[in-house]
């Protein structure tokens, strides 16, 4: 998770511009459930803005496909409990899990499972207290803020230290396990973190692995398409390489790679800052040159092999 999700974080609600409970009444078909709740957008809005993660992005279309047939039972009367929807999001930073915590949380209320379908993203520290008798009322008041949508809990596998006796983590899983069961039907639980180390808390926290229904692995981008990515930064940035600047980053990503502590497309993002740095001390240093729009959006080749890891191999 990024410096800024590292306290507590919300992030608001996309409303649907029809009423939930239309759909419960009026709805006999895909189609209608669909219209009526503009679920397809947060789809659609899913495959543009992320790169890849296809067994990603065809479980969540699972889900919500899953979610709209007990609707559209629900609306001829026939049985349709509420499913269990808590969540396990493993994979290496920076492969889209808050994005797509996100817009399961729109999804979700969209379709009427959460009634206000806010993400709430926090870490152990936003959770866990550092003295006795501090755990459970920090715990409590995040479930509450997170209450009517998603909470996404990120590095779970922190929440409970056993090699420290003096740990109050537990409690905190405690708390969070009888929220899961008991009030399900408002709240979503989303547990993030690395792979391996999310089966070995799973593994010593069966209660927590038993009430998630789905788990899905993000995979690392391929090279092209981090490429990929990319591109679509610098366009929201209004920005574009020039001739040979695409080929630069190319290379760049190729020695990156190979480097430790590898963020995919958050290390993309924070390789395009300094880009954006280096562009600006070029322009910056040109004082009595009148800059066109063309010399403030374009990224030169020279902007990006000026980083150190071409000095290395030099």
């Amino acid at each position: 998770m990024s410096a800024e999700l590292r306290s507590i974080s919300t992030f608001p609600a996309s409303s649907p511009t029809t009423d939930v409970s239309e759909s419960r009444t009026s709805a006999c078909s895909v189609a209608d459930v669909l219209a009526q709740s503009q679920v397809e957008a947060v789809l659609d809005e899913l495959d543009r803005d992320l790169v890849g993660l296809k067994p990603v992005k065809q479980r969540i279309r699972d889900i919500a496909a899953l979610l709209v047939i007990d609707k559209l039972r629900m609306n001829l009367g026939l049985p349709a409990q509420a499913p269990s929807l808590h969540m396990s999001f493993t994979g290496n930073p920076g492969t889209g899990k808050t994005t797509v915590a996100l817009r399961m949380a729109q999804i979700l209320h969209r379709l009427g499972y959460v009634r206000k379908g806010h993400l709430v993203a926090v870490t152990r520290d936003d959770l866990v207290g550092q003295y006795i008798g501090h755990t459970a009322p920090k715990t409590r008041e995040v479930l509450k803020r997170a209450m009517g949508g998603v909470l996404f809990v990120d590095e779970a596998y922190y929440l409970y230290r056993p090699e420290n006796e003096r740990d109050y983590g537990q409690e905190a899983i405690e708390i969070l396990l009888q929220v899961m069961e008991n009030q399900r039907d408002d709240l979503v639980v989303i547990l993030a973190g690395y792979l391996p180390r999310m089966e070995v808390f799973f593994q010593s926290n069966p209660g927590m692995h038993s009430r998630i229904a789905h788990h899905l692995d993000f995979p690392d981008y391929s090279k092209d398409e981090l490429l990929e990515i990319s591109d679509l930064m610098l366009l929201q940035q209004q920005y574009a390489f020039a001739a040979g600047g695409r080929e630069a980053f190319d290379e760049y990503l190729s020695l990156r790679l190979k480097q430790p502590r590898f963020a995919n497309a958050r290390s993309v993002r924070n390789a395009l800052d300094r880009i954006r740095l280096r562009q600006a001390s070029r322009l910056f240093a040109q004082r009595d040159r009148r800059l066109t729009r063309e010399d403030l959006t374009t990224i030169e080749p020279a902007d990006v092999r000026a980083s150190r890891l071409f000095a290395a191999i030099s």
